[in-house]
């Protein structure tokens, strides 16, 4: 099996105490819904910069700022993408990075 590093982007935050309950428990779901494949659940990142070829940084993250990650394992790239349609941050607008983490 093979390590998969989701990036998560963009979504929207909760906008009242409930709704945050709701987004986690629903997080909650999809994880357990995953079962053994999930290796490290991530967690959320705060603002970020990114730093460019050529020295200069943007301080906003870029175009596409990244505001979450996990670690999973699955069978092959298309088994990595068929597990993240389930991911909670797809329901709020936000979108998924999949790229295989390749031991060195």
């Amino acid at each position: 099996m093979a390590k998969y590093l989701y990036v998560y982007h963009g979504g929207k935050p909760p906008a009242s105490k409930e709704e945050g309950e709701k987004l986690m428990d629903s997080w909650g779901k999809w994880f357990g819904s995953l079962g053994s494949a999930v290796i490290d659940g991530g967690n959320p990142v705060g603002a970020s910069s990114t730093v460019k070829s050529n020295g200069n940084v943007d301080s906003n993250g870029g175009a596409n700022p990244a505001s979450g990650y996990s670690l999973i394992e699955a069978s092959s790239l298309d088994n990595a993408l068929e597990k993240a349609q389930g991911c909670p941050v797809l329901a709020s607008g936000g979108s998924v990075e999949v790229a295989e983490a390749m031991d060195m």
